[in-house]
């Protein structure tokens, strides 16, 4: 029955060099639902809504919008039909302002000049009614990725659409925002926006979504009502298989120290306090030393001044007993560091480089890769081959294609093979399987394990906290760049994390409360 349909994607097939993106999918979404588009990395999910959105036009197919065939050649076509779009990697212009960035390319004009004063009044409100605050005048390059999330969504709201479509929204932000996310869909859905909801999350799609529909390399799964449905269902239907969603491991078996750090400071971008101040621990070998804290807190700058990418201003770092401190990135690489780095882009991968030539970017001087200068094509070839097949990483060309094509999940897979493969006796791994879904997340947190049991010394850094309970064996929360206390994953819980990362209580505090008693 066609008519209950806001928007229908019907026979959709979508191809690039090498791929078939998406084959044949059919997809319908009801007036005011929220709709979760669930698949592995490189399932051609975000392919799929950049067809609804004009980006990409396909081989087959139809689009229909309230049971009519529709005509979508780009992203203004789209929006004059009533759909926005937030993508996975923000479309924002860094120099602008916040209201500058919204109504970019949506202006309202009198005789030639921008009205600032009524676009500004109406996305004030917009931002008011929806608990979207921000300050417009800011720009881009100075907010927060989760105030930048906000720009995009009121992009939306000003211009009106009915037919939300969220890629991987909730990738780059805290359990928080995420939440606040979430609290916001279901107020758009009450207003009758319908909305079209990608991600990996299947707590969030169980808590937020009316329906799920699946797709697996490039193809249809089905669509199912969330509330008639299992997280355990879901993750079959995406990967194919049974998927454990909780981490089977024994119990650690820590011997020597291979990462101590002592009173490190580092400085933060305001002037007064640092981003770290005075933090000091250790990480053994055959241990899994998780840090937990609220994005902002210093994990960022606290692993960067480990890993060279930024100035310490006080304090030692000794790796297998050797003082590293003042060593070179490249120097602390070598001397026994793998990092896995929180932002993939930024700091992981060359994304204008090759697949094959991002998978040697830490090895390429080592003799196995050159020959008096030369780079070995053959030998690079062959070790790229083999890290895609070990970590399944998916891509339309193999390694010879070039990275920014990539998906999301896929990118950072190339990431967490180099750097496991390296095989250091320190991992430091920052949000390692942010955007990744369920069953390469169950691949990479075996592969953790395995490491630790290997002996190696794994540094992980995440902002999950289910993922820190579930795969550490120690964890230490940081709060306003310094230690708030100690735990162990089995003698806490989730709600006492969570008020040590608040700032509500401190270790010190609660041991001298028991010792009083």
């Amino acid at each position: 029955m066609s008519g209950e349909y806001i928007i229908e994607m019907v026979g959709i097939t979508k191809e690039f060099p090498g791929i078939i993106a998406n084959d044949n999918i059919t997809l319908q979404l009801k007036k005011g639902e929220i709709h979760a588009l669930l698949g592995e990395n490189g399932a051609g999910k975000s392919t799929l809504m950049s067809v609804l959105f004009g980006m990409y036009q396909p081989e087959k197919g139809v689009i229909k919008k309230n049971g009519k065939p529709v005509k979508i050649y780009g992203p203004n076509d789209a929006t004059a039909l009533g759909i926005g779009m937030v993508h996975q990697h923000f479309k924002l212009i860094d120099v602008f302002t916040v209201l500058d960035n919204i109504i970019l390319g949506a202006e309202t004009t009198k005789v030639g000049f921008i009205e600032r004063k009524a676009v500004e009044s109406k996305v004030t409100e917009l931002s008011e009614r929806y608990s979207l605050k921000i300050d417009l005048h800011k720009k881009i390059e100075d907010i927060s990725v989760g105030m930048q999330q906000r720009v995009e969504i009121l992009k939306m709201l000003y211009r009106d659409n009915e037919i939300l479509i969220f890629d991987e929204p909730t990738a780059v932000l805290t359990p928080q925002e995420t939440a606040e996310l979430m609290n916001i869909m279901r107020k758009f859905a009450q207003e009758g926006k319908s909305i079209l909801f990608i991600t990996h999350k299947l707590n969030e799609i169980m808590s937020v979504s009316d329906r799920v529909s699946v797709i697996r390399k490039g193809k249809y799964i089905g669509t199912v009502e969330t509330k008639e449905t299992t997280k355990e269902e879901l993750s079959e239907m995406m990967v194919g298989r049974p998927v454990e969603l909780s981490v089977k491991k024994e119990k650690a078996k820590p011997k020597h120290s291979v990462l101590r750090v002592e009173n490190l400071s580092v400085g933060g971008k305001n002037s007064g306090k640092g981003a770290v101040n005075g933090v000091s621990f250790e990480v053994k070998s055959g241990e899994i030393l998780a840090i937990a804290g609220i994005d902002g807190n210093g994990q960022s700058e606290l692993i960067k001044g480990i890993t060279g990418l930024e100035k310490i201003s006080g304090g030692r770092i000794f790796l297998c007993d050797e003082d590293i401190t003042d060593f070179s990135v490249r120097k602390k690489l070598q001397s026994g560091i793998s990092h896995i780095p929180e932002d993939r882009h930024k700091h992981g991968l060359v994304l204008d480089f090759s697949l094959e030539n991002n998978c040697v970017l830490q090895r390429y001087f080592e003799e196995e890769f050159q020959q008096k200068g030369f780079i070995k094509n053959s030998a690079v070839r062959k070790y790229a081959t083999d890290l895609i097949d070990l970590f399944d990483i998916r891509s339309n060309q193999g390694p010879v294609t070039l990275t920014r094509s990539m998906s999301g999940g896929n990118q950072q897979k190339a990431v967490i093979a180099r750097e496991l493969d390296r095989n250091q006796p320190l991992i430091i791994a920052v949000q390692p399987t942010r955007g990744l879904d369920v069953g390469a997340i169950e691949n990479i947190h075996r592969e953790l394990v395995k490491k630790r049991d290997e002996g190696k010394a794994i540094l992980l850094v995440s902002f999950e906290l289910e993922e820190v309970m579930n795969v550490s064996d120690r964890i230490l929360v940081i709060y306003e760049g310094e230690i708030a206390g100690e735990f162990y994953p089995d003698k806490t819980t989730v709600s006492e994390l969570g008020l040590y990362m608040a700032g509500t209580k401190r270790k010190e505090e609660s041991d001298s409360d028991e010792q009083k008693s």
